[in-house]
């Protein structure tokens, strides 16, 4: 493994994690009220892309990143739209 390799997982875990604590917020408040709609399925679909953009290149820690990442956003999406 390369150094940019490294660079490229440390980026994908610490983008990641940067979203559990607005996760366990909206499910544990069940408050959503200030977290744009739009905003969050915009920010998803870049995700899906830069998902199928790491798939076409074969670029583990953007398919890795991005997997988790869509998982931890649609969470949120899904709590919008039930706790509105």
């Amino acid at each position: 493994m390369v150094l940019t390799d490294y660079i490229g997982y440390l980026a994908a875990v610490l983008g990641t994690i940067a979203w559990i604590p607005q996760v366990l917020k909206s499910w544990r408040t069940r408050d959503t009220k200030s977290l744009s709609l739009f905003t969050n399925l915009f920010i998803l679909t870049t995700m899906v892309l830069w998902l199928t953009y790491g798939i076409i290149l074969g670029a583990w820690p953007l398919i890795l990143a991005n997997i988790f990442s869509i998982l931890l956003l649609g969470s949120i999406v899904i709590a919008k739209l039930i706790f509105k």
